[in-house]
């Protein structure tokens, strides 16, 4: 399922959202007018390696002082590729800009940092021994999705499902589409623990730290916000307009 829009009002412009969208494409740009040879150096010493963290002789070897510590913040701007970065962007706009519209801006920009970081402590703990660097904004945009699935159980997401090449489009509950992804990650990742690697290339444990750090910190970040879960509990069929989406 690919999720086309949500449709739930905000009442302010998501400027910390977009920022962040941008912020990450220019460097994104940045990692492609690389040389190939700078493009894969920049993603190991600026990417979370676990190793560095649990193997004294390999951080010994593989890291530069203060670097380790500083790529627990450049991991969440690099990206592996555009469909990577695009998916990532686009997962962010959906539900990020209610997040932030209920939170304030300058707590969602500290809520997404505080998923981000729990999202990769997460899969070190997973996996201490990875020598493959962790990149993307994903794990921090799994805390968005968790903070999203408890302050909105029941907007109705647009998502796209693909049959025999010809798209089918379908409104579902977020709590629906958001359960599915989170089961998803949650099944993939034990996976990985199973096969003791790494499945598909992505830090699925990432996914599920960051998700239940926004689950179970939304709260604390719309303490003292008046209206932050004004629609929580708006019943499933009452109808949005788009133009109430975009203009409130």
């Amino acid at each position: 399922m690919i999720p086309i829009q949500d449709i739930v009002p905000r009442r302010s412009f998501p400027v910390v959202t977009i920022s962040l969208i941008i912020v990450n494409t220019i460097v994104f740009l940045f990692e492609l007018w690389l040389p190939e040879p700078l493009r894969e150096a920049l993603v190991f010493h600026l990417g979370v390696v676990p190793a560095r963290y649990t193997d004294s002789n390999f951080a010994s070897l593989h890291s530069y002082p203060i670097l380790p510590y500083l790529a627990f913040f450049t991991a969440m701007f690099l990206h592996g590729g555009w469909i990577h970065l695009i998916g990532n962007m686009w997962t962010l706009w959906i539900f990020g800009d209610n997040v932030e519209d209920r939170m304030g801006h300058g707590r969602f920009f500290i809520f997404y940092f505080v998923c981000g970081l729990a999202a990769t402590l997460a899969h070190i703990w997973m996996h201490p021994d990875s020598r493959i660097p962790v990149i993307g904004a994903s794990g921090a945009i799994s805390g968005v999705l968790g903070a999203y699935y408890a302050m909105f159980p029941f907007a109705r997401v647009i998502v796209m499902i693909p049959i025999f090449f010809f798209p089918f489009f379908f409104e579902v509950p977020a709590i629906l589409y958001i359960g599915f992804w989170y089961l998803m990650q949650l099944f993939s990742g034990a996976l990985s623990v199973i096969h003791g690697q790494i499945v598909g290339g992505v830090a699925w444990w990432a996914h599920v730290g960051g998700f239940v750090t926004g689950l179970l910190l939304h709260r604390l970040f719309c303490l003292g916000r008046r209206g932050c879960f004004r629609d929580e509990t708006r019943p499933w069929g009452v109808q949005y307009s788009l133009g109430e989406k975009f203009n409130r």
